[in-house]
């Protein structure tokens, strides 16, 4: 069973948002979709190309005034 997990990471710089991200999916399960809430603006870049070369899915992404907030799928 797919499982949604949080991450918090308003507040934080680059490159702390990946950082923490990373460690998080290392722990879930194959399938389970990290929900990540970030607010630096290099997250547009750096969330996505983390995705790419680690092997995620990156489900989905929205604006919410000025926070991203990101769905991670891990592989």
């Amino acid at each position: 069973m797919t499982q949604t997990h949080d991450l918090d990471a308003t507040g934080l710089l680059c490159p702390l948002p990946v950082l923490k991200a990373r460690k998080r999916l290392s722990a879930l399960a194959s399938g389970d979709v990290l929900r990540v809430v970030t607010d630096d603006p290099a997250a547009v870049v750096d969330v996505p190309h983390f995705c790419t070369e680690a092997g995620h899915a990156l489900e989905d992404s929205a604006e919410d005034g000025p926070r991203m907030i990101w769905h991670i799928r891990k592989r």
